[in-house]
């Protein structure tokens, strides 16, 4: 993945990697955020934010310096009047399944979703974008903090981050790196298109390498033989040295989710159970975080 910072074994400071998981994962997030940040650990001065999927919006808006931890949760309590649920369906989840048994590595499998993605009739590319023009409180790339936001090239598999110095703009990468395949349209940048960051990792945290202390948001906990599941990608950082926290939900905040993780109706109650879970982790929150 090139273009990144944090990947070339230098030491550096702190990490803060947000994961994928739906709206619900954004409301989860804002609140883990938000508790912590009440309890004396405010994540949101990280040097390096790592955004994948749902991960990307909320490290944008926290990155961007405009909104508050606590603004930030806020906003997750709105009326989702207006907004429509989608849904992973069995049956695209039966697809995932055909082309990771049919793909013998984790290349083909990236190539094999990405086919499947842009195949797909997922509605206009155009409609999409502007969800995301009207959720971001900035469309510019935040100056104090390093960000990066992921995807994956629908045609060839291959992963790739956006950043600053890129040239990509701030919505298309966060627009790419929230492109579920098969539900949502892939993201033209330039002559590529791109989908979902998740395809490749649930959290990406190999790319906080190099950074002395990291913590993990990860609404998604699960990993195959093709994708590294954060828990895999957690333990790597701190083989190489670096203290690592990762926080995954809890059994209160799973139930607060619910099974449909792209339902607006339940971003508010898994913003609420991540906030009550923060408590639970602010010792060790601030064990890590703090030099």
């Amino acid at each position: 993945m090139g273009g990144t910072d944090g990947t070339d074994g230098t030491d550096r400071g702190t990490a803060l990697v947000l994961g994928g998981g739906g709206l619900t994962g954004v409301g989860w997030e804002c609140g883990v955020l938000y508790g912590l940040a009440e309890a004396g650990v405010d994540l949101a001065r990280a040097d390096l934010v790592v955004g994948t999927s749902a991960g990307s919006l909320v490290g944008a808006q926290l990155a961007s310096g405009r909104l508050t931890p606590r603004e930030l949760y806020e906003r997750q309590l709105a009326d989702p009047a207006g907004e429509t649920a989608a849904r992973v369906g069995a049956g695209l989840l039966a697809r995932y399944a055909a082309a990771m048994l049919r793909s013998r590595d984790a290349a083909a499998y990236r190539r094999r979703i990405g086919a499947m993605a842009l195949a797909a009739d997922t509605g206009r590319e155009e409609a999409r974008r502007r969800v995301f023009e009207e959720r971001l409180v900035s469309h510019e790339w935040p100056g104090q903090r390093r960000l990066v936001v992921t995807a994956v090239d629908a045609l060839t598999g291959e992963p790739a981050v956006f950043d600053r110095d890129g040239g990509t703009g701030l919505v298309d990468a966060v627009a790419a790196s929230c492109a579920v395949p098969g539900v949502w349209p892939p993201v033209t940048v330039g002559e590529r298109r791109f989908v979902d960051g998740g395809i490749r990792s649930a959290v990406n945290a190999d790319l906080a390498a190099g950074y002395e202390r990291v913590v993990i948001l990860a609404p998604i906990t699960l990993g195959s033989r093709l994708v590294p599941s954060p828990a895999s990608q957690a333990e790597g950082l701190r083989r190489d040295g670096a203290r690592v926290l990762l926080i995954t939900p809890s059994a209160a905040a799973r139930r607060a989710i619910g099974r449909n993780v792209l339902d607006p109706a339940r971003r508010a109650p898994a913003a609420r159970a991540g906030h009550a879970q923060a408590a639970e982790h602010a010792a060790e929150a601030a064990a890590v975080w703090t030099a």
